[in-house]
């Protein structure tokens, strides 16, 4: 059995980053994020699930305001 995931990469300003997260959890068709800093290391890396509820990814968001707060802009890979 042969898995392909399919990643997509957005490059965003920090600012951005909360309300992008957002957007792809809403989609509902992700299982992990990565995001990455400007000099493509990775900063954080969280596996999404089907049926995750808002108080599960609050951590997550509160890491991601951190990393927001730190760097000017970043990269955010998702895999399908």
């Amino acid at each position: 059995m042969c898995d392909k995931s399919k990643t997509e990469e957005f490059r965003i300003k920090s600012d951005e980053l909360i309300a992008k997260l957002k957007d792809i959890i809403k989609e509902g068709n992700a299982k992990k994020v990565t995001i990455l800093g400007k000099d493509e290391r990775e900063i954080m890396s969280f596996p999404l699930t089907v049926g995750v509820a808002g108080v599960v990814l609050a951590p997550v968001f509160a890491a991601a305001a951190t990393v927001a707060a730190l760097a000017t802009e970043c990269t955010i890979v998702v895999e399908h």
